[in-house]
């Protein structure tokens, strides 16, 4: 097993925000599902992370209910769940102890959020000297409003702005940003169709 499947984020947390309504890939839980299949049936390690910011009061603190994986969602016995309060998913977890340990050096980057916790964790890894992939169709992420925006302005506000930036431009820098410096991007399709049977991280 030298190949890692790391899903980053997709938790209830995210669900109990007004922004869910304009989140990018609502069948997050479908195409993520689809790579842990993938994953498992290759023998790879998949390693699940979730997001915590204690004494937030909010739906990431991790004294919430909202602070697990997304229903339908479900690690196996043996699949590590790591909880991390930094932007990364190495800062603040020993997950890369976990992967040096086990002789991973292959690792493919799915979740929430794309420009986020994704990208930073793919940026890290590759800094490590990982390998990665990034399952661009396997992220999601929520539009950003302008720096200078109000902060208490209704979702509906926040689209019509367009100053605003959208998903579809937030997917197409991250992937800019990525591709040939940090990782290369690949779809769920290309990673779990037939002829793609070698092993996940190439």
């Amino acid at each position: 097993m030298t190949n890692a499947l790391i899903v980053i984020d997709v938790q209830e947390s995210f669900r109990q925000r007004p922004n869910w309504a304009a989140v990018s890939n609502p069948e997050i839980v479908e195409v993520t599902n689809e790579l842990v299949a993938a994953a498992r049936e290759q023998g790879d390690l998949v390693v699940w992370i979730l997001h915590t910011e204690p004494g937030s009061g909010g739906p990431f603190d991790p004294s919430s209910p909202h602070v697990r994986l997304i229903d339908g969602l479900t690690p196996r016995d043996g699949e590590p769940v790591l909880t991390k309060t930094s932007r990364n998913a190495f800062t603040t977890t020993n997950l890369q102890q976990l992967l040096t340990q086990r002789g991973i050096r292959r690792l493919l980057i799915s979740g929430i959020q794309t420009e986020q916790c994704c990208e930073t964790t793919t940026r890290l890894a590759a800094d490590l000297g990982f390998e990665v992939t990034f399952v661009t169709d396997a992220t999601a992420t929520f539009p950003i409003p302008h720096r200078d925006a109000p902060a208490d302005r209704s979702l509906a506000e926040l689209l019509a702005d367009p100053t605003t930036l959208t998903t579809d431009q937030i997917v197409a820098r991250t992937e800019y940003a990525l591709a040939g410096r940090f990782a290369t991007i690949a779809t769920v399709a290309e990673l779990t169709r037939p002829a793609a049977a070698t092993s996940i991280g190439g």
